[in-house]
């Protein structure tokens, strides 16, 4: 009686942080992890890699069921989303197959770190702000026809927006693919930076477009854990359960708050990923 007892409330622990960690997912686009890991790993104690294992493939459930809503209403803006997917896939693989056998990935945890923590002032910045201002889409912007428009419940009309900035867009979704492939690790993060901070798109197109992305790298390293038989069956089915409900109410609740409330919940995972990559760095680990 005990057993199954200590069971069910272990599960039901599993499944409010997965619940948790979709919500967060689907508002800031930077998938359940940031919740999932830190809770499996710190309060249930589940070894690392079978948490990562587990969160990755809760990502790809937030991306799909995040991510299918997004493209249903029209936030999603898909032209995006594939022009930088190649920058990122380019990084990935020069990270994972070049600068693996040359940089420190100590040192790099703590440079990413400082760097996120340091991303968060242009972000505070502007935590206030709810639609960009003075954006004009810059000439490869035109020509590629990345603006674009969608519904903002919130607002109750149509908003329409320019995208700039595609240059350094594109550097930045290279570097997020470096250091994805370098530390094995969602590269989200920076592709909010990217959408927010490079081509200043309003941030509930960039919370549903990186939540369209992130699906692609997830399954990708999904595979390999999965080949590794750290995909553990009776852990996984409850966290992707769980986060993919939560991705549901983390949409209907984005589609309802303004964008300056969905900035400031990703400027809180902003700050607690940075830190985490700092302790990470300084050899603190979960």
């Amino acid at each position: 009686m005990f057993s199954e007892t200590a069971s069910l409330l272990w599960l039901a622990k599993i499944a409010g942080a997965s619940l948790a960690g979709g919500v967060v997912g689907a508002i800031s686009g930077l998938g359940g992890g940031i919740v999932i890991v830190p809770v499996l790993t710190l309060f249930l104690g589940i070894p690392i890699q079978d948490a990562v294992a587990a969160s990755i493939v809760s990502v790809i459930a937030v991306s799909s069921g995040a991510g299918s809503v997004y493209v249903k209403d029209r936030i999603t803006n898909i032209r995006i989303a594939m022009f930088l997917e190649l920058s990122t896939a380019a990084g990935a693989l020069f990270g994972a197959a070049v600068l693996t056998r040359w940089v420190n990935g100590q040192m790099l945890s703590i440079l990413f770190g400082a760097i996120l923590l340091v991303s968060l002032l242009p972000i505070v910045m502007k935590i206030g702000e709810e639609l960009p201002e003075g954006v004009h889409n810059d000439r490869l912007a035109a020509r590629l026809r990345l603006n674009g428009s969608y519904y903002d419940k919130r607002l109750g009309r149509e908003v329409a927006y320019d995208v700039t900035g595609i240059p350094a867009a594109m550097g930045l979704m290279g570097a997020a693919g470096v250091i994805s492939g370098l530390l094995g690790i969602g590269a989200g993060v920076v592709k909010v930076l990217a959408h927010e901070i490079a081509m200043k798109v309003p941030s509930k197109v960039s919370t549903a477009t990186s939540n369209f992305m992130i699906g692609v790298t997830a399954a990708a390293a999904a595979g390999v854990y999965l080949k590794r038989g750290l995909v553990l069956p009776y852990l996984v089915v409850p966290v992707a359960v769980a986060v993919l409900v939560g991705a549901f109410l983390g949409t209907k609740l984005m589609e309802r708050m303004s964008n300056a409330h969905v900035r400031q919940v990703f400027a809180v995972a902003l700050a607690v990923i940075g830190v985490e990559m700092l302790l990470r760095g300084f050899g603190v680990r979960f």
